[in-house]
């Protein structure tokens, strides 16, 4: 080799010294240095945790469009007692409003309120089968998060930046302990419905940024072929496949020496090995043939307005039961009577159609995962980009409200109950207040990763997934 073009073995060992002197260790991720981690990196490689983790696998349901909390689990009796009234100047001061759409006055849809369980739990009659399991549930009702539109909410809440380009939390996951499943992806994203979801559909959110492209979440269609182009083409025999997988692989890996810094390459020629590994156990992770009619009843499959839902959520049932990390699940219209959950208007429809998709699956999810003992080793959490006013828009629909809402988790060490609140008419968080940044970090905790220690070398910052911001909820540790 010429003295400009060195060998890959020299700029290895080059760069290795180069960023030891600069420090930007992956910690205790397999002693790689991150400033050439991507040139080396197996996505299906397991790898240690920093810490012994309480949870395997994350289910992270998505409600795209953003429900308005208030109607479902945040009961307020003073915005029921004010409704109809203009916003107190008391509760508005300093309020920047999130939209176009002004501030109307104070708004109560016509919802009946009961406490559940031992906890007494508050939830409406929008979610009776999710209010039998809240005893499981640590519901975080100071939530907020920053940005009044749909897309940077979003990508915040599943990125941990405003714009585009960093990387998903399950992809940050896969990062940090790799696969547990080498025959399946790490990261599978389940996208249901129909319409635009409220920004939550784009392939953004669940990109690896500038994390190893092999990161980046799988998307799963709807049938018994889950993954496009998976199955073998007719007339190709398995070891034909093989020879010419081999043959690609000897190609790629000439073009990986010339090219050491091209990951998109490397996830390529991985690509090709998992899909022909795949070819079996894709399609065996999602067929129902050896699950009771009991438990597709359960979910709600076979039935109009929950079949693709339910039949999402017990695929990401039987995926994490394969050891998938992170199951991605984003809440699509089951019609087109509705976009999303976002109801500027009618709002008594919209939740109407969403809650009865999403309620019985989400339900017997929980209950399914428990009677299975997998509910303690996996973190269900329902999520969304924000929530929405107390005041009305369109005479009968709420805001954008990034201000004050409810997120909650289950399972995975997360001690049940209520944390937090919001102000007596749910517009602000007052009282254990949770950022988007402080979910992901909780998260990421209970899977064993300290959000301090996962590092990623990019462009010269030493990158983590929360950037720097959040702190772990230790409230609501176990």
């Amino acid at each position: 080799m010429s003295h400009s073009h060195p060998s890959r073995r020299h700029f290895l060992g080059t760069a290795a010294g180069a960023a030891s002197a600069g420090a930007f260790g992956l910690g205790s991720l397999g002693g790689l240095n991150a400033a050439f981690a991507a040139e080396l990196f197996d996505p299906t490689t397991p790898r240690q945790p920093h810490h012994t983790p309480k949870a395997k696998s994350v289910i992270w349901l998505h409600m795209a469009g953003a429900p308005s909390t208030l109607d479902l689990f945040d009961y307020k009796p003073e915005l029921i007692k004010l409704a109809g009234t203009p916003l107190p100047d008391s509760f508005g001061k300093d309020l920047k409003t999130a939209t176009d759409g002004g501030v109307g006055n104070l708004y109560a849809s016509k919802r009946t309120w009961k406490q559940h369980g031992e906890s007494g739990a508050w939830v409406s009659d929008l979610l009776p089968h999710i209010a039998k399991q809240v005893d499981d549930i640590a519901f975080l009702k100071g939530s907020k998060t920053e940005g009044s539109t749909h897309v940077i909410a979003s990508l915040k809440l599943h990125t941990a930046g405003l714009v585009p380009g960093r990387p998903a939390l399950g992809s940050w996951v896969q990062y940090g302990l790799g696969s547990a499943n080498p025959d399946l992806p790490a990261f599978v994203v389940l996208p249901t419905g129909v319409g635009a979801a409220g920004g939550g559909r784009g392939a953004v959110i669940w990109s690896s940024g500038f994390l190893p492209a092999a990161l980046q979440g799988t998307p799963f269609r709807k049938g018994d072929s889950p993954i496009l182009h998976l199955a073998r083409p007719d007339g190709i025999t398995e070891k034909e496949q093989r020879a010419q997988l081999d043959l690609l692989r000897s190609l790629n890996g000439d073009l990986s020496e010339r090219y050491p810094g091209d990951t998109e390459l490397v996830a390529r020629a991985k690509s090709y090995d998992l899909a022909y590994r795949m070819q079996v156990s894709a399609p065996e992770a999602v067929d129902f043939a050896k699950e009771t009619e009991a438990t597709k009843k359960a979910y709600g499959i076979g039935t109009k307005e929950t079949d693709e839902y339910g039949t999402a959520l017990l695929r990401a049932r039987r995926l994490v039961e394969r050891g998938v990390r992170f199951v991605h699940v984003i809440s699509g219209a089951p019609d087109n009577s509705v976009d999303s959950w976002d109801a500027h208007n009618n709002l008594e429809k919209n939740h109407a159609v969403m809650c009865k998709q999403v309620d019985q699956p989400v339900g017997a999810l929980l209950a399914d995962l428990k009677a299975r003992g997998l509910l303690d080793t996996t973190l269900v959490v329902w999520a969304s980009e924000f929530g929405r006013t107390p005041y009305g828009q369109s005479g009968d629909g709420r805001d954008h409200n990034p201000w004050g809402y409810t997120q909650w988790i289950a399972g995975g060490g997360i001690k049940p109950g209520t944390y937090g609140s919001t102000d007596p008419i749910g517009l602000r968080a007052e009282a254990g207040i949770v950022d988007t940044y402080d979910l992901q970090a909780t998260l990421l905790w209970q899977l064993g990763l300290n959000h301090k220690k996962l590092v990623f070398a990019h462009q010269g910052r030493a990158e983590k997934a929360t950037t720097v911001f959040g702190d772990v909820i230790k409230e609501i540790l176990a």
